[in-house]
């Protein structure tokens, strides 16, 4: 790597960390201020079935990186441009050169292209690779009458009747037509129903949605 772009990625860093510590000072002066936010209610059958039916990352095409996911990132030939990232829990990363990219939600293609964009104002046609080392934050969980509650780490799709399958199944105190599988959508928490029998009975399918990472399946 040339001094000069040395000197670039140590500029970039500097004014990363200076930027970092004033927004962490911000949101937490923000945090302090706000009200303590109100008791979620039961949402109506709209925005459940909005919820519902919005599509992920993964369903337009491609897995959506999630908050946890470790990320392998290489420019090719920058040898100071070659490393492992943890996406935070806010959906971001850093990388050299970058600042703060957003991945929460994006395919690895999408986060691929924006890392290239931005390293191209400091290294001409950059070839980038972006690659998932560990999707550590794909997980679903159950609790409540299953035989193994907890969570369950998810690499493909699994929909409410695979999940309950990996919990062991329900215990014979489960109430079948009570499930609730509880989705947040920013700052709203969603409880979706979900009647067993209705799938036993091969009626109402579109109940077996696919879980999205976070997901809670709460058998009662």
């Amino acid at each position: 790597m040339s001094n000069r772009l040395r000197a670039a990625v140590w500029a970039v860093t500097v004014a990363g960390l200076v930027a970092s510590l004033g927004l962490t000072a911000t949101v937490e002066a923000a945090s302090e201020a706000e009200a303590p936010a109100a008791t979620p209610t039961a949402t109506t059958a709209a925005t459940t079935a909005a919820a519902v039916a919005a599509p992920t990352a993964t369903e337009a095409g491609g897995y959506g990186v999630n908050p946890g996911d470790l990320l392998e990132i290489s420019v090719w030939k920058e040898v100071d441009l070659q490393k492992q990232v943890v996406v935070r829990p806010d959906g971001y990363f850093s990388f050299p050169l970058t600042g703060d990219i957003r991945a929460e939600g994006r395919t690895v293609e999408d986060v691929r292209r924006e890392v290239a964009s931005r390293v191209a104002r400091f290294v001409p046609d950059p070839v980038v690779s972006v690659a998932i080392m560990e999707p550590r934050g794909s997980k679903v969980y159950v609790i409540g009458q299953v035989n193994r509650p907890g969570e369950f780490p998810i690499n493909r799709f699994v929909d409410i009747v695979q999940a309950l399958s990996m919990a062991g199944g329900t215990t014979p105190f489960a109430q079948l037509d009570n499930i609730k599988i509880l989705r947040r959508e920013g700052n709203t928490q969603l409880a979706i129903p979900f009647a067993y029998s209705d799938i036993a009975a091969g009626r109402r399918l579109q109940q077996n949605i696919v879980l999205k990472p976070g997901d809670t399946v709460l058998v009662p």
